[in-house]
């Protein structure tokens, strides 16, 4: 066999790979969005989920969701980064290194039933906060730090020594390039773990049924304090989200018409990730042409 046969084979088979994977996520899109955007209507993201024998709408669950998203992203981006600028940058090869690293992938791998049940002990029962939004966002940060940690410390990794070291070369402090040179250049690989990191927070449904609970109060829009009861902003009570409100319709099955709720709460929740990324990806891009003055 020759070498030009050998390569049309070798392309062959990865053009196949490309469409099988291109195929399965068009098909897997495709039919929850046929199948859930019919169902959707401005009722329907308005409305708050009525009793479970009425069913209702999605929204404080929808709410529940970006509020949760938000809450998590503030804390794990910055340990995140922070830890990645640490392992690329700061930390010398050690033992301590190397149990660090250990440490990062054991909790990329935990199973998220078992991150659930360790935040039902920790932030639910020791603490005596019941189940919270604060308490569910703190145990997908579990879920979250190893992600932004390996790819904030690969993408700091990536980008060519010359540009470090001409840095330095010129009497630059270390931290003064990590800022103005590494992250710069590192910023779309960030964006796209942080991307990788939200995406858990919509989908996630084991872990926040055991921290944020699965009844949602009944929400005050016109009340923003974020100490009182039924404020939206109230990071201290129980709240359902779109993802464990999806399972509890499934599952539970009580809700007469349930195919057409979680239908259309599955339609919302992919377009609703589908948007988050195009936002992120545009964002990102915007911000290294900022600070890298590229066009």
């Amino acid at each position: 066999m020759n070498s030009k046969v050998s390569d049309r084979i070798a392309t062959g088979v990865f053009v196949a790979i490309a469409v099988i994977i291109v195929a399965v996520l068009v098909s897997l899109l495709g039919y929850i969005l046929f199948n859930g955007v019919q169902n959707i209507s401005l009722d329907f993201l308005t409305s708050p989920s009525s009793n479970i024998m009425e069913g209702g709408g999605i929204r404080d669950q929808l709410f529940n969701s970006f509020y949760i998203l938000i809450l998590t992203m503030i804390i794990t981006i910055p340990l995140g980064v922070g830890g990645g600028i640490y392992m690329a940058e700061y930390a010398r090869p050690s033992k301590l290194t190397d149990f660090i690293r250990t440490c990062i992938e054991v909790l990329a791998s935990l199973p998220s039933i078992v991150i659930g049940l360790f935040g039902l002990l920790m932030f639910v029962q020791l603490t005596g906060w019941g189940y919270s939004i604060l308490g569910g966002a703190l145990a997908i940060t579990i879920f979250n730090l190893p992600v932004m940690v390996r790819v904030t410390e690969d993408a700091l990794r990536s980008v060519p020594s010359d540009q470090k070291q001409a840095s330095l070369a010129l009497g630059v402090t270390k931290w003064h390039t990590v800022k103005t040179v590494l992250i710069p250049a590192a910023i779309p690989s960030i964006i796209t773990g942080a991307i990788l990191a939200a995406g858990r927070v919509f989908g996630e449904a084991a872990a926040l049924l055991f921290t944020a609970g699965q009844v949602t109060t009944r929400l005050d829009y016109s009340n923003w304090n974020p100490f009182a009861h039924n404020s939206p902003l109230n990071f201290m009570r129980p709240a359902e989200t779109l993802s464990v409100h999806i399972w509890a319709i499934n599952t539970q099955s009580l809700v007469p018409d349930a195919p057409v709720i979680q239908s259309g709460a599955s339609a919302v929740l992919v377009i609703c990730v589908l948007i988050f990324n195009l936002l992120a990806r545009l964002l990102g891009s915007a911000i290294h042409k900022k600070l890298t003055a590229t066009k």
